[in-house]
C-alpha cells in the first residue's frame, strides 16, 4: 500500500494574521512526522501518535502544553488512539501533568486490558509506567490565560462558547501493510467544569479506525460530536457505500442541521483515499502522500509542494 497520513489542528472561528504561519508551519511538521514514520516501515499506530506528539508540543494548538483552561484556571486534557487491524484502543481522560496525552493512551490501550483511563487513575498508571510528570503550570501558556479572562469576563462562569471553543488535533494515517489508526487529542474548550469530559477521548465520537473501512479524527463541540457519535457515523456512511467525500458531508450535515453543532473531520479508507471536511469557519490541515505534501486552513484553500 502506499501510506498516507492525514492530520488537522482543530476547527477554529478564525485564526488571527499573527498566528496564521505558526499554526501553518505546525501542521505541516505533524503531518512530514508521520508520513516519514510510515515511509521508514512504521505501523499507522507509531504514524498518528508521532504526528499528534509533534502538536501537542505546539502551543498553537489546544492540546498538550497548549491546552485551553478549566473554571479554576487549571488543565484537563482528553486523548485517544485505535488500531484498526483488532479494533485495539486507548483513552484517557481529564490528566493534568504530563506533556502528552496521546502517548499515555497508547500504554492504556497495550500495557492493560482496559480501554479507557481516567484523572486518579490514569495518573497513577502513568507514574506506574515511568512516564515524567510535570508541573502543571508549564503546559500552561499566557495566551490560554488570556483566552480564560476573556472568556469569563464575556460569557461569565460555565457558560463555554461552543461556537469558539471547537481546538483539538488529530491524526489519520494507513500505513503500507494496509493498517488503518487513528489518535486524538485535546485541552477541552476554555472555562469548561473541572470534570467535564468532551468527544476527543471517546471512540466511536472522537475518532474510529476499522481496516475493514478506514480511520477518522474529528473536531468541534464535544458535545455535539458525542450525541452523534460523529466518528462511527462517518464510517457508517462509507460502508453503505458513499464516497469520502458524502460520508464526511452527510455526517457533518446531519450534526449542524440536527443539533446546529459545527465540526471537522479527517478520514482515510482502506485502499489510502483521503478527504478532509469542515463547517466551522476554518480548520488547519495537512496529508502527505505519494511524496507529496498538501495542506490549507481556509474553506478551498490547497496547497501543494514536494515532500524531500
Amino acid at each position: 500500500m502506499d501510506p498516507v497520513v492525514v492530520v488537522h489542528g482543530g476547527g477554529a472561528s478564525g485564526i488571527t494574521k499573527e498566528r496564521r504561519e505558526c499554526v501553518r508551519q505546525g501542521i505541516l511538521s505533524a503531518a512530514t512526522v508521520g508520513y516519514n514514520i510510515l515511509k521508514a516501515g512504521g505501523s499507522a499506530v507509531d504514524a498518528v501518535e508521532g504526528a499528534v506528539v509533534v502538536l501537542e508540543n505546539d502551543p498553537e494548538f489546544n492540546a498538550g502544553c497548549g491546552s485551553v483552561l478549566n473554571i479554576n484556571g487549571d488543565i484537563e486534557m482528553d486523548a485517544s488512539i485505535m488500531d484498526g487491524r483488532d479494533l485495539s484502543t486507548g483513552a484517557v481522560s481529564a490528566v493534568r501533568c504530563i506533556a502528552n496525552p496521546i502517548k499515555l493512551a497508547r500504554l492504556v490501550m497495550e500495557k492493560t486490558p482496559h480501554c479507557f483511563l481516567t484523572d486518579r487513575g490514569a495518573e497513577k498508571f502513568a507514574a506506574s509506567m515511568g512516564v515524567p510528570q510535570i508541573p502543571g503550570e508549564q503546559l500552561v501558556t499566557e495566551r490560554s490565560r488570556k483566552h480564560l479572562e476573556k472568556e469569563k469576563r464575556e460569557k461569565g462562569a460555565q457558560k463555554a462558547d461552543c461556537k469558539k471553543n471547537m481546538g483539538t488535533v488529530g491524526a489519520v494515517a494507513l500505513d503500507c501493510k494496509g493498517n488503518v489508526a487513528y489518535a486524538t487529542s485535546t485541552g477541552g474548550i476554555i472555562n469548561k467544569m473541572v470534570g467535564r469530559v468532551g468527544d476527543s477521548p471517546c471512540v466511536g465520537s472522537g475518532g474510529y479506525a476499522d481496516n475493514n473501512i478506514g480511520a477518522v479524527s474529528t473536531t468541534g463541540h464535544g458535545e455535539s460530536i458525542l450525541k452523534v457519535n460523529l466518528a462511527r457515523l462517518t464510517l457508517f456512511h462509507l460502508e453503505q457505500g458513499k464516497s469520502l467525500e458524502e460520508a464526511a458531508t452527510l455526517s457533518l450535515g446531519y450534526m449542524k442541521s440536527r443539533l446546529r453543532g459545527l465540526g471537522g473531520i479527517i478520514l482515510v479508507d482502506k485502499a489510502g483515499g483521503w478527504v478532509v471536511k469542515w463547517t466551522s469557519t476554518s480548520m488547519p490541515w495537512a496529508a502527505a502522500k505519494a511524496g507529496k505534501l498538501h495542506s490549507g486552513i481556509e474553506l478551498g484553500e490547497v496547497n501543494t509542494v514536494d515532500l524531500l
